[in-house]
């Protein structure tokens, strides 16, 4: 690991403030969910929930990502993160006042939605301007680190401050302080200024970052193929199928294999962090995105539960691979004026393959048979690799993610 990373204060903000915000973000969602389906016992609630946190991806995704290119990323975190406290706060009141219309509260959702949809190209293409080159895959390693122990953390310890009071204000009261943190701790980043032309928003440069992707095979290819892996091999969606009906697990089992993925993809990012950057990491993509397909067949055929447990961790750790490649090319390959564009561009890849994934799986699974779908999306993954392997050949060439 490189000192100069962890000598920068600015970073430590930055990763410190990320892991809060993220934090948060689950456990409302862990919070919310409950109370409304106690309330309610109406599933289309959920639906609701989860629609009103998504929609403004969809809506302001490409927007976001010219906004980080015409303006100070810093600021633009600082000013979301202020926003998500204060949608956060008029949400707590809102609870004490007994939430009341239930409409209101999606409106306040999809506003805070939409605040951490600016949040995201202009945090992640703000982390070249914090470290020293040298670092900077490090750095992404790190950063994917925070995300996954949020992940695995921040919905456990929701339940837990819920079970305490049969009621989400402990988790309200918790999720104000993690926003607070996160904007306070936003502001002390200090970030390298860019000189960038202005440009006058357009057709032309909301979507200049799509352009470029097409135009840089490169980036085509390792965001395509991270795109139809998790399109096709998503399997964690049916992981409640499998635990119920062929582990015959219950629902404590079920958490375990939730945890499963995110665990491997955790000790996977903890692992390539106190390692030198991957060297051939073209190879590597590839191997991980096959192996992420292997996995998922295996999982699919096991009838026992810790050979599944097994399965799951290590399409985690098979993801985190990608995912650091991944994100530190998008960043290097890519000019600092067009950081936020891309990083835009990546976000939408990345959500679309999560949320389609799901829809995908869940389709396959109703036409074909839980067990065939899963085998099938793993199947198609590695067709996917085969395909990718001849269609991008300079992504297989492609040497370190860093120069020494």
């Amino acid at each position: 690991m490189k000192n100069s990373l962890f000598q920068s204060p600015s970073f430590l903000y930055y990763l410190s403030a990320r892991f809060l915000a993220l934090c948060g973000n689950q456990m409302i969602a862990v919070a919310l969910g409950q109370y409304l389906y106690e309330r309610t016992h109406n599933p289309l609630h959920l639906g609701y929930l989860g629609l009103s946190l998504f929609l403004p991806k969809i809506l302001f995704t490409l927007l976001a990502g010219h906004v980080a290119d015409q303006y100070n990323r810093r600021d633009i975190i600082v000013i979301c993160r202020l926003l998500q406290f204060l949608i956060m706060g008029l949400i707590y009141v809102f609870y004490l006042q007994g939430f009341s219309p239930l409409s209101f509260i999606y409106i306040l959702l999809f506003i805070m939605g939409a605040a951490s949809t600016f949040d995201g190209p202009s945090g992640q293409s703000l982390l070249t301007q914090l470290i020293p080159e040298q670092s900077f895959a490090q750095a992404v390693t790190w950063n994917a680190w925070a995300m996954q122990m949020a992940f695995i953390l921040s919905p456990v310890a929701a339940g837990f401050l819920y079970a305490t009071t049969y009621s989400p204000r402990l988790c309200f009261q918790a999720i104000l302080v993690l926003r607070l943190l996160s904007f306070l701790l936003a502001i002390g980043v200090k970030a390298k200024k860019l000189d960038t032309a202005k440009e006058k928003l357009s057709w032309s440069t909301v979507f200049a970052g799509l352009h470029f992707i097409w135009q840089k095979k490169i980036l085509l290819g390792i965001l395509s193929l991270d795109l139809f892996a998790v399109l096709l091999g998503g399997a964690v969606a049916l992981i409640p199928i499998f635990a119920n009906d062929i582990l015959k697990i219950g629902p404590q089992g079920l958490g375990f294999l939730r945890a499963a993925p995110a665990l491997g993809a955790a000790s996977m990012s903890l692992f390539l962090a106190f390692r030198e950057p991957i060297q051939k990491a073209g190879k590597s993509l590839f191997v991980a995105v096959g192996l992420f397909g292997f996995f998922t067949i295996l999982f699919a055929l096991s009838t026992h539960f810790y050979l599944s447990l097994f399965c799951l961790f290590s399409l985690g750790a098979s993801d985190m691979i990608s995912v650091v490649i991944r994100g530190v090319l998008v960043q290097t390959e890519t000019p600092a004026q067009m950081r936020g564009r891309v990083s835009a561009v990546n976000l939408i890849f990345i959500n679309a393959s999560n949320e389609l994934g799901e829809f995908e799986s869940g389709a396959t699974a109703a036409w074909f048979g839980v067990i065939p779908s899963v085998l099938l999306g793993g199947i198609g993954t590695l067709a996917v690799v085969a395909l990718w392997s001849k269609f991008f050949p300079e992504m297989k060439n492609y040497g370190a993610l860093q120069k020494n």
